[in-house]
């Protein structure tokens, strides 16, 4: 009898620390976990070193627009100071050509079909050529081997769309869309953010207008995706390489007063990492005047730029380039934007990095 109960004690002792040492093991667990977290978040392990694969890259075709300016910069983010959470080395993404062949021109009678011109064309060049709309004095210039193409309404002939109230901007980029998408014309990537301008007729030019409730048109623009969670920005700050002046006219035709489409493709599966500029020498660059200036906005000439903003994007280029290459973004006062090569300079050729 009292073998049985030593047994039994025994056993209650067994089950009692066998639960005691599976808590232990749970809890430290627990703590031994967090405490790794805690480890890696203050000496995170360093990334792997850039691949480097496409060797030294061609200059970011940042485009000419006329500005000579040469302001003087003073450094005034709302953090006081430049970012700190800029990577060491950023993904520089291979942008594939498009070549001639003999099916050029038909690809490009299909696409004016779709987007609703006809087949009846004129030939502008070896490689341009222009589609009327049979209804309206609208016109599709395009180029058959690049694709990019233009569209323009002769308002002179035909001024009705100015009649239409214009849609709100929603809507106004879903019928963009939509136009778009009849030819095939709408990218995955071409699926980032959309802005808008409000525009009029004044004088018999197209001026900015305060609201919808002023305004004749509206102006869409379709930017490319975040990649890596970086924007992408454009030669023009306030203008996609994608965009369409919309009117509120229902009738086919007589939408797209006027649209541009210079879109890239980017191979998101074709990559390769570069080390890139710290901030604070990058800032240093600006300063000595190596920075591509975008915008000046309505600062004057010889005016101190306070820059306000700091951050990383994808420059999107209009013209033909290899790659799609990460920029250091510095905004500013009074519409101010300037652009710099984020990749270090050992792979750029030298003095070509603007």
């Amino acid at each position: 009898m009292s073998s049985l109960t030593n047994i039994s004690i025994t056993s209650r002792k067994i089950i009692r620390y066998g639960i005691f040492l599976i808590l232990f093991l749970m809890v430290g667990r627990i703590f031994l976990d967090t405490g790794i977290k805690i480890y890696k978040k203050l000496f995170p392990s360093p990334p792997p070193a850039p691949t480097v694969k496409y060797g030294r890259l061609s200059a970011i075709p940042f485009p000419e627009n006329g500005i000579t300016a040469k302001p003087t910069y003073t450094l005034e983010t709302a953090e006081g100071d430049l970012p700190t959470n800029i990577s060491t080395q950023a993904k520089v993404f291979f942008m594939p050509k498009t070549n001639a062949n003999l099916l050029s021109l038909d690809t490009a009678k299909s696409k004016a079909a779709a987007l609703g011109y006809s087949a009846d064309i004129q030939q502008i060049s070896d490689t341009i050529y222009k589609f009327k709309n049979p209804n309206f004095p609208t016109y599709l210039q395009i180029n058959i081997v690049t694709g990019t193409f233009s569209v323009s309404y002769d308002l002179v002939t035909d001024s009705s769309p100015i009649d239409f109230r214009p849609p709100v901007a929603e809507v106004a980029a879903s019928g963009y869309k939509s136009f778009l998408m009849e030819a095939g014309l709408l990218p995955d990537d071409l699926t980032g953010s959309v802005t808008h301008d409000f525009l009029k007729i004044s004088d018999g030019q197209l001026k900015s207008a305060m609201s919808l409730s002023e305004a004749n048109f509206v102006k869409v623009n379709l930017f490319r995706k975040n990649y890596d969670e970086i924007p992408a920005v454009t030669g023009n700050p306030n203008q996609a390489n994608v965009w369409a002046i919309v009117s509120g006219a229902r009738s086919d035709g007589q939408e797209i007063i006027a649209s541009e489409y210079h879109y890239r493709s980017v191979d998101e599966s074709q990559y390769s990492t570069y080390p890139i500029k710290t901030p604070a020498e990058a800032f240093t660059e600006l300063q000595s005047g190596q920075a591509f200036i975008a915008s000046y906005g309505l600062n004057k000439d010889g005016s101190n730029i306070k820059i306000r903003n700091v951050y990383l994007a994808y420059f999107d280029p209009d013209a033909i380039t290899e790659y799609y290459q990460p920029i250091y973004v510095f905004e500013g006062d009074n519409g101010f934007t300037a652009y710099l090569p984020a990749i270090t300079a050992d792979y750029y050729p030298t003095n070509t990095q603007q």
